[in-house]
């Protein structure tokens, strides 16, 4: 079975997504907001087409600002609908707002999404499993089924799987010391 480690390196759009970002664990807000919505709006698509069109949506969202995202009214969502540099998908575009409003949420009851994420981390004392992990975000976002949340979470280091063991990045990632590997 092929894995992304298995043509990404060196690909020049793969490549430094694949090397630098892939299972990289990060507490930013706006980096956590971005990948949300280009996991959701990879959905029926490429990867590759996600992150060619990666700086038309950075233009689109704000630079994913959350707080500039979340007071989005309708003429923004008709901008985004507009937008030949994004995926112009009326679920797809609701679903950044509503889940740019959520994540506003988090700063209150949790800190933040960074750790909101870490407070479910757990559950019943062991590690969330993916199954898990798909219940809650079905419960608390918007557009954010199995395959979205697998690769939204494994993409940030909170489940395992982005690279094989004997990839470069994975030796480089082990040392930050993802959630998964804790």
């Amino acid at each position: 079975m092929s894995t992304y480690c298995d043509f990404a390196p060196g690909h020049p759009v793969h490549g430094p997504y694949h090397d630098h970002e892939y299972g990289v664990p990060t507490r930013d807000e706006a980096a956590l907001f971005e990948r949300l919505i280009l996991e959701i709006n990879q959905a029926g698509l490429s990867w590759e087409t996600i992150l060619k069109k990666r700086e038309g949506f950075r233009l689109a969202y704000d630079g994913f600002d959350v707080d500039t995202v979340a007071a989005y009214g309708e003429e923004d969502r008709l901008r985004l609908l507009a937008d030949a540099g994004i995926i112009r998908n009326r679920l797809k575009v609701n679903a950044a707002i509503h889940n740019a409003q959520v994540i506003q949420t988090f700063r209150d009851s949790h800190g933040g999404f960074a750790d909101w994420l870490d407070a479910h981390v757990l559950l019943d004392g062991a590690p969330r499993d993916k199954a898990a992990w798909v219940k809650l975000f079905g419960k608390t976002f918007r557009f954010t089924g199995g395959e979205i949340v697998g690769e939204f979470l494994m993409s940030l280091g909170y489940l395992p799987g982005a690279h094989r063991a004997d990839c470069p990045a994975f030796k480089r990632i082990a040392k930050l010391k993802p959630v998964w590997m804790r």
